[in-house]
């Protein structure tokens, strides 16, 4: 009996949702994003989609966005926040959060990288959530260097300001379908879209630059880090 190790059905390449400068994150799967600006970089992104976006965070991590700040980027009034008192339970509240597809973006702020199967439930909940409309996307912010097993993708980004510019370094370190890549990407001014700097380029390289420390002013309030 012979076995068919190539399917005769065609693959259709998945949807993304496409961001300046050639930045894309596919929907339906579960991306990670780490460095000092990860939470910048979630903010942007949900400038990108339209309807809410959920926040998961924990209740002993202290961290909270200031809205004053997410206005240069993103309406706040579009945010729903949930608090999780376990790391358990801010991982199952993502997987529901996706399985339902009830919002286009879900962002869980993890204090440390999901293991390889917790991943693969987040896959298959976006999968899910995709059945009767737009899949969503789940979005892992994990400290330093991130390292979630069985991601889409991973991304490193840190603020690079200078004097009034509003300058971050963005780094694709992994992905299934693309290189790695950075960039260096400016905001001129509210409300727009991050582009590539004048005196910045896209660069086929995936070695990060030491992590700047400087905190992103806008977003985040008082003594806390904005990483």
């Amino acid at each position: 009996m012979s076995t068919h190790l190539l399917s005769r059905h065609s693959h259709t390449p998945r949807a993304s949702l496409s961001l300046p400068a050639d930045i894309s994150l596919t929907w339906g799967r579960a991306h990670e994003v780490c460095g000092p600006a990860r939470r910048s970089f979630a903010v942007w992104l949900a400038s990108a989609t339209r309807g809410p976006v959920l926040w998961i965070s924990t209740a002993w991590e202290g961290h909270s966005l200031n809205p004053d700040g997410m206005m240069d980027f993103v309406d706040p009034a579009r945010f729903l926040f949930v608090t999780a008192s376990r790391r358990e339970d801010q991982l199952w509240a993502l997987e529901e959060a996706l399985r339902s597809g009830a919002a286009p973006l879900v962002v869980a702020d993890l204090a440390a990288p999901p293991a390889m199967t917790p991943v693969r439930r987040l896959h298959l909940a976006a999968e899910q959530g995709g059945a009767s409309g737009p899949a969503p996307l789940g979005l892992l912010l994990t400290p330093d260097q991130g390292g979630a097993a069985g991601i889409e993708s991973r991304w490193h980004m840190r603020a690079a300001h200078n004097g009034q510019r509003r300058i971050w370094h963005l780094e694709r370190l992994r992905a299934r379908n693309q290189p790695p890549a950075s960039w260096r990407l400016e905001q001129n001014a509210p409300r727009t879209a991050l582009q590539i700097c004048p005196d910045g380029s896209h660069q086929p390289t995936a070695t990060t630059q030491g992590a700047s420390q400087n905190a992103f002013p806008y977003a985040f309030p008082g003594p806390q880090t904005a990483s």
